[in-house]
């Protein structure tokens, strides 16, 4: 796992884009979908995948919502619009009734934290569909 720049995501064929501000959490998750078998690309904040463009080579982003700057669904409405359709995943605690039904009314699947990792790798293998084996 690691930040890794938008030339070496293209190389490694990141899969799972992962976004959290927390580096513990993002660490802790991108080890554990990379454990499932999951080839991940994990960010620190919206602008850092941004500064990517559209990375249209991930088969599912795992954005958490309360991120410093551009929250989650801003993210995904912004990745949308530059023609982004992998499924994607919000990561939020305690979410309201109007959160639910905008992640929801996005197109997206809500999981709430504190999370286990089993039921992410379940969510992403459900949304997402079959993935190949990473190349080692």
């Amino acid at each position: 796992m690691a930040d890794f720049p938008p030339e070496e995501s293209r190389a490694v064929g990141a899969r799972v884009l992962l976004v959290d501000a927390d580096a513990a959490v993002r660490a802790a998750v991108a080890f554990a979908l990379e454990v499932e078998g999951f080839v991940v690309g994990a960010y620190e904040t919206a602008d850092a995948l941004l500064a990517l463009g559209a990375p249209q080579d991930s088969r599912c982003l795992v954005l958490d919502h309360r991120l410093p700057g551009t929250d989650g669904l801003a993210l995904l409405g912004r990745l949308r619009a530059s023609g982004v359709r992998s499924p994607a995943i919000l990561l939020t605690s305690n979410p309201s009734r109007r959160l639910r039904r905008r992640i929801e009314d996005a197109g997206a699947r809500l999981i709430e934290k504190p999370l286990l990792s089993h039921a992410l790798a379940a969510t992403i293998r459900s949304v997402a569909g079959p993935f190949q084996e990473p190349v080692q």
